[in-house]
Parts: C-alpha cells; sequence; structure tokens
C-alpha cells in the first residue's frame, strides 16, 4: 500500500542531518527514505544507524532516486546552489540549509531553478517552524507590549580557534554571521514585520561593526538595522565569542523575553515571559515541538503551494540583503566573490543555452554573427556573483548581447563583463557593444582613449558594436566618422552608430561617410517604448517616439537598439495616477494617453497570459524595422517576465489598437 507521506532524501551526512534523520521518523506526514554521501561507506554508515532503506554513494544517485519526493540538502554553505538546483532539475521539492546561498545572488539562482522546475523550495530557519516563534508573531499583532520601539536579538557562541575546521574556513563560507547571524536577523525582520501586520519586514539601513580573523572569516559581528517604521533591531553573532543567545522585543507598555529562540525547548515545554507596566510577568506557554519534525511538517503542509509561509522565498532573499550588508560593513569578503576569480557557474557545470531558450536573433549589417533580440543590459550589477547570476541566465536563455559604457559604474560594468567571458570563455559567442564619447568628453580624441581602455577592462581585443554615446553637433560629423572608420579598420570595433544622436545628424554622417569611402553608421540608440516619452531622464538624452521618427526608421531599416525600453518600469506595476513619488517617471511618461497604453497592455498581457512587460516588448518587436530592445533587469526575476515578449504574436491589429488614440 503506497504511502501518503512525503519521502525524504537526506543529501549529507553530517552532524545537522543526522539531527534531521532522528526526528523525521516521529512525523505523521513524512519519512526518510534515502540517503546520499560522497562516499558509499558514510552513506552506509549514516543508514544503518538511522534505519534509512536506501543508501547512495553520490549525491546524483540520490537525485535519480525515485522513490524520493523531497531532498534535504545539509551540506557546507557554498555548495546549497549546486545541488539545491541540480535536485530542482531532477523534479525533487527542496528543503536547503541555511544559507540558502552564502549571498543573494546565488539565491536567487537557487529560486528560479524552483521556478523553472516547478518544485517546492525552502531555506531551512527551522525555529520559524516552531509554535514558540508564532506565538512571538501573536503577542505582537496583538498588541501586548504597545508599539514595538526596539528588538535586541543575538546567536553566538565560543569555539577553539581550528583553521582546518568548516566555521573558521573562508572557502567553506565561515564565519558567525552565514553561520548563525542568520537567526537574529530573520527574527529581527519577522517581528518587524509582525509590527506592522505584514509576514516581515526589511530594513532600510544596516550598520555594523565587527572582527574579521585571521583566515578571513568574521568571528565577531554587531549590527543595527533601521526600519521605515521607526523600529531599530540590534543583533550580534560570532563563532570566537559566546552572547546571551535571547531576543528581547521593547515596547511602548513593556517588553518580552524569548529565552531560548532558536531551539524552542526541542520538545520540551517551552514559554515566552511578557512584562508589562503595572503587572506582574506573565509566562506564556507554547506547544512543545520538535524543531526538525516541525520543520519537515511545514514542507509538507505548503509543498502544493511551492512555498511556505514560515520563509517564504522574497522572505530568504530580504534576509541574505541584510547579511550581504552586514558582511560589507565589517569588510567581509569571501575569496570566492572577489572581482578578479574565475567565478564558477551555480551548478559547476559549463554554461549552456537551454533547449527551451525563448530567444530570436537578429542581424546588424556589418556584424558577421546573430545579435539576440533582447540586449542586457551591463549597469545594474554591483558585484561579480550578482553579475554572474544574472549574465549565466541570460546566456542560458539564449541571450547573446550585452549593452556596456565606459561610463558605467566608473568602468566597473565593463571590469565585471570581461572577467565574467573570462571564466565563461564565451568571447567568440556573445555581442559586446561599447560606447563611448559621453558629455563632456564627446569628441574624436577621447574615443581612441575611452575605447583602449575599455578594450582592456573587458580583456578583449574587439568590440562587436560601438556607439558614441552622445553626439557634439559643434565637430564637423565627418571628423567622427574618420576616428569611428580607423577603428574599424584596425579591427577593433565590427560596426558602429550612435546614441542619443539626432537623425539630421546620423543621415549627414552617412553621406560624409559615402561620400569619402568610409564604414558607414548602421544602427542607432535612442529611446523607444510602448508608453510614448515626452521627455527624457538625462540632459543630451533624444527619443524616436514621435511620428517623423518613426517614418524614418521605417525608410532607413536602421538597427534600433532602445535603451528605457520598458519605460523605467511603467509597465511593471509602478506607476499608478496618483502615485508621484518618481519625479523623472512623472516627468517622462505620465499621460492619460500612456495610462490608456498601460490599461490596453493589462487586457492584452491577459489574454495572451503573460505580464504586460512582455507585451510592451511584443510591441516594439513587432515594429517594421530591426529593433534589439535594452533591458536592464536588476534580479534574475525581472529578466523571467520580460523573456515572454519574445514569444508573443501580436496581430497586425493588437500592434496597431495598444497606440491608437
Amino acid at each position: 500500500m503506497p504511502s501518503n507521506k512525503l519521502r525524504w532524501g537526506i543529501l549529507g551526512t553530517g552532524n545537522i542531518a543526522s539531527r534531521f534523520a532522528s526526528q523525521v521518523p516521529s512525523s505523521a506526514t513524512n519519512e526518510v527514505v534515502a540517503v546520499g554521501s560522497r562516499s558509499t561507506e558514510s552513506a552506509e554508515a549514516f543508514a544503518d544507524k538511522f534505519g534509512i532503506a536506501n543508501r547512495h554513494g553520490s549525491y546524483d544517485e540520490l537525485l535519480a532516486d525515485e522513490s524520493v519526493d523531497a531532498v534535504y540538502i545539509a551540506t557546507p554553505h557554498p555548495l546549497h546552489p549546486e545541488w539545491a538546483i541540480k535536485a530542482a532539475e531532477a523534479g525533487k521539492h527542496v528543503l536547503c540549509e541555511k544559507p540558502l546561498a552564502i549571498n543573494r545572488a546565488w539565491a536567487a539562482a537557487i529560486i528560479e531553478a524552483a521556478v523553472r522546475n516547478d518544485v517546492f523550495l525552502m531555506e531551512a530557519f527551522m525555529y520559524r517552524c516552531l509554535p514558540q516563534t508564532k506565538l512571538v508573531g501573536q503577542l505582537i499583532r496583538d498588541g501586548a507590549i504597545g508599539k514595538v520601539h526596539q528588538i535586541q536579538a543575538s546567536f553566538a557562541f565560543q569555539a577553539s580557534f581550528n583553521a582546518e575546521s568548516r566555521i573558521f574556513a573562508n572557502d567553506l563560507a565561515g564565519g558567525g554571521i552565514l553561520d548563525v547571524g542568520g537567526y537574529p536577523v530573520s527574527y529581527a525582520r519577522l517581528i518587524a514585520g509582525a509590527a506592522i501586520g505584514a509576514p516581515y519586514a526589511d530594513p532600510a539601513a544596516v550598520t555594523a561593526v565587527g572582527h574579521v580573523g585571521e583566515t578571513g572569516v568574521d568571528e565577531w559581528a554587531a549590527a543595527t538595522l533601521f526600519f521605515d517604521s521607526g523600529l531599530t533591531a540590534h543583533v550580534s553573532t560570532g563563532v570566537r565569542l559566546n552572547d546571551e543567545n535571547r531576543v528581547r522585543v521593547l515596547g511602548s507598555e513593556g517588553y518580552l523575553v524569548v529565552e531560548d529562540p532558536w531551539f524552542g525547548g526541542d520538545g520540551k515545554p517551552t514559554h515566552v515571559t511578557v512584562h508589562k507596566v503595572g503587572e506582574e510577568p506573565r509566562d506564556v506557554s507554547a506547544e512543545p515541538a520538535f524543531i526538525y519534525q516541525a520543520e519537515a511538517e511545514a514542507v509538507a503542509a505548503a509543498v502544493e503551494a511551492r512555498q511556505a509561509p514560515e520563509m517564504s522565498w522574497e522572505d530568504s532573499l530580504g534576509n541574505l540583503v541584510v547579511l550581504d550588508k552586514w558582511r560589507e560593513a565589517i569588510g567581509q569578503q569571501y575569496e570566492a566573490e572577489r572581482d578578479d576569480v574565475l567565478i564558477p557557474t551555480a551548478t559547476g557545470r559549463p554554461l549552456a543555452k537551454r533547449a527551451d531558450a525563448p530567444m530570436t536573433y537578429g542581424e546588424v549589417p556589418g556584424l558577421a554573427k546573430p545579435v539576440s533580440r533582447l540586449v542586457m543590459g551591463v549597469d545594474n550589477q554591483p558585484t561579480l556573483p550578482h553579475a554572474a547570476m544574472i549574465f549565466d541566465d541570460f546566456f542560458e536563455r539564449g541571450g547573446t548581447t550585452f549593452d556596456t559604457a565606459y561610463i558605467y559604474s566608473g568602468g566597473r560594468g565593463e571590469k565585471l563583463l570581461g572577467q565574467w567571458m573570462k571564466s565563461r570563455g564565451n568571447r567568440d559567442d556573445v555581442v559586446v557593444i561599447g560606447k563611448g564619447a559621453h558629455t563632456p568628453h564627446c569628441d574624436p580624441e577621447s574615443i581612441t582613449r575611452q575605447l583602449g581602455e575599455s578594450l582592456d577592462r573587458l580583456q578583449t581585443d574587439h568590440v562587436d558594436l560601438y556607439l558614441m554615446h552622445r553626439d557634439n553637433e559643434e565637430i564637423p560629423v565627418g571628423e567622427f566618422v574618420d576616428v569611428m572608420d580607423s577603428h574599424f579598420r584596425a579591427g577593433r570595433i565590427k560596426a558602429y552608430g550612435g546614441s542619443n544622436w539626432s537623425l539630421e545628424r546620423f543621415d549627414e554622417a552617412n553621406a560624409y561617410a559615402a561620400a569619402h569611402g568610409k564604414q558607414p553608421l548602421t544602427l542607432l540608440s535612442n529611446h523607444l517604448s510602448l508608453a510614448r516619452a515626452y521627455d527624457v531622464p538625462w540632459a543630451g538624452c533624444r527619443h524616436v517616439s514621435d511620428d517623423e521618427s518613426q517614418a524614418w526608421l521605417r525608410e532607413r531599416q536602421v538597427a534600433l537598439f532602445p535603451w528605457s525600453s520598458q519605460a523605467r518600469g511603467f509597465f511593471t506595476g509602478r506607476a499608478k495616477p496618483e502615485d508621484r513619488s518618481d519625479e523623472e517617471l512623472v516627468r517622462c511618461f505620465y499621460s492619460d494617453e500612456n495610462f490608456e497604453r498601460l490599461r490596453r497592455a493589462r487586457e492584452l498581457a491577459s489574454k495572451h497570459g503573460v505580464e504586460p512587460t512582455a507585451i510592451a516588448l511584443a510591441w516594439l518587436l513587432h515594429q517594421p524595422y530591426p529593433v534589439f530592445p535594452l533591458i536592464g533587469p536588476r534580479q534574475i526575476s525581472e529578466t523571467r517576465t520580460s523573456t515572454p515578449g519574445l514569444s508573443v504574436a501580436l496581430s497586425a491589429d493588437e500592434v496597431a489598437w495598444l497606440t491608437q488614440v
């Protein structure tokens, strides 16, 4: 008779895996059926100890076990992305030990794999599943201590220094912040959320101090979290200094204390003590629970929803944002996160386009390789891990074209793209767009200097497409054509054009090129989006939203690479007639006409089963001239909601209807 229990496989055989294996069998909704280790001997010993039927001498064998529904990942921190993603790809639900990854970037890659493969995923903050923790949240929501003002939370321990130990090893992402610091941070965010009637809240700012030891990991650290509600939280953690390891919450009417917040008695009776003005302290009891059993039961209860309320995906990402800021504030960075490393893919596999990649391609005169119809903007990636995850995901979706510029982040964008290409060995497979000649250095001499620096940063001898970022109409256009032609003939660029150039100067430049036997401009990068622009965000920018420009594009068939193709988020839900907080969005795009276009985009989005952003991109891609929209996703999820625009087939009537007055 088949079991109706969730059948678990345990990936890893360390101490925490043992605790999970010892408690799950007492659950009415879960059972452990398999274990996987990197050696057969370890798997056999673990399975014998806990009475587990299936034992595997590799993690891959565990993931191939058809008797397993869900996998508990109990490896060291840096291995979480690889095995969580591979588990999702194997169709297994995933409970991954905390931290979900060593930074937010890799965690986002794990979540994307869960979305793509339609499996459950939760970060294993087991205390979140305890009745005691839920009791604290309810007390806060009920106003048991009035208005919450301050949270104090700590989780630290004192270990003897051993450079070989996991908690002191840089390559295993040791240190207190990732090992146990996530607990007080997540508890503080939970309470800050409960205080305003939300599941959690993210701090607006983080300040911190700490001690980084000789192995490069944090050994003691303290931080203050500032929330928009006015609430503050003081958190501390460490691996070479013990602390009280409790939670105190102070409010306008008193305070409450949680003496055992992280383990909640672990099967023994537990309570929360409430201290209120004019009253005797009172202990509020919580139901006893075994922490890993409670965690497994939370998964079983929510598996069909793919996320658990105890620790949602956005909650995990928000927690890691704080941990990233905490580490940055004290100067702690792992070697694997440095800008100059050969950064691996999240799975450890070579990067490759997926079989179901939705990307389509076009051509630009002068360039002998296909250009992906969506172009990744290289200007929103603050770290190499972040850039690598965003770029990897884009490449796996078939994206090959990357838009960078000499001035982006002071050259950091070019450096990160160059290091990513070096790490992946894929320079010949991608199209790099470079830009220079930005005001006030908009002259032929600056182009040569900037291009040389850009090539050094990008670690390449050429860019595929080059755009003069601005025009300087005080300089004869032929001087710009001459310098660009020289770089074309030297092989440093394959094709070029203008960004924020007037159409008149573009025509004048090509007339000069034709008359003097020079390479012409073949691409243009001015603004265009479904939301018609009434102004531009930066001085010197130009759009081609007007009817005359559209007629020019149809006639010339010049390849257009429109920046701000999503109108600064106008179609994401940010734009509301009553919300005028984003002054540039209001100035450039707010009009009755554009809100009507937004309404129509939403109507077509519902019809085609996509987001309005995808309709906005589809409108661009259906123009009667070559268009390669630039997108600037800050997160993988934003790329995900954009790419369906490639597959939306709009009829000619629908394209026209979106902009009809």
